[in-house]
């Protein structure tokens, strides 16, 4: 079960604070889980000042040493709900998936809702538009959203290589954490993201006024 919100005009440091105590923000809205009895769901975000690259994650930044980032405010065309769709149909086939017919309105909707906090960061291979990740930028800290990318370069392992991108960009920013959402006991497609190490974990769900407690996990 979730409890979702639907909330407009919300600031930066108002997002960070729902963001830290285990909300998700996508598009206007804003969503937790609220299972009785259940802790599987558990939010996950990286010290900045403390992160480790891997050896295996330096192979991930060599092997996309020529694939170029953006970042900008949040857009729609066709090419992004053209990769979209294509990103989306692989995951139906290989995940079982429901179809998601998105179309350009939709896109806007759900990837470039009006939020003074909200950016987008392109991968392009050889001018060619490969993968998309939505971000919230935040007083102390990014929240990575969304990332979808080109099935036609998996090999590349765009996924990490997104999530090593937000971490540099949180570092030049002066940020404390990148927040990259749950992680889920057992689903396999989220658990790369205990990879970027040394992580921190929330413990509980805590409510509006109430501190928050994340303890680090050394693996």
């Amino acid at each position: 079960m979730l409890d979702v919100r639907l909330l407009t005009e919300v600031s930066p440091a108002e997002t960070e604070a729902m963001v830290e105590r285990g909300w998700r923000r996508f598009g206007p809205e804003y969503f937790r889980p609220i299972c009785r009895g259940c802790n599987e769901c558990v939010s996950l975000r990286v010290a900045v000042k403390d992160f480790r690259i891997t050896k295996s994650q330096r192979r991930v930044v060599r092997r996309c040493a020529e694939v170029a980032v953006q970042i900008g405010a949040p857009r729609v065309d066709e090419e992004r709900v053209g990769l979209y769709r294509k990103w989306h149909a692989a995951r139906e086939a290989a995940c079982g998936w429901h179809e998601n017919p998105l179309d350009e309105e939709g896109y806007r909707r759900q990837f470039c809702f009006p939020q003074e906090c909200g950016r987008e960061m392109t991968y392009r291979l050889d001018g060619r538009l490969v993968g998309v990740g939505i971000i919230d930028e935040m007083p102390r800290s990014l929240s990575s959203t969304y990332f979808f990318f080109d099935p036609e370069v998996g090999k590349l392992s765009l996924g990490v290589y997104s999530a090593l991108c937000e971490i540099s960009l949180a570092t030049q920013l002066g940020k404390d954490h990148v927040y990259f959402g749950y992680r889920v006991s057992g689903c396999k497609s989220l658990m790369y993201k205990s990879g970027f190490r040394p992580y921190e974990v929330l413990i509980g769900r805590p409510e509006e006024g109430e501190r928050t407690k994340w303890v680090g996990v050394i693996e």
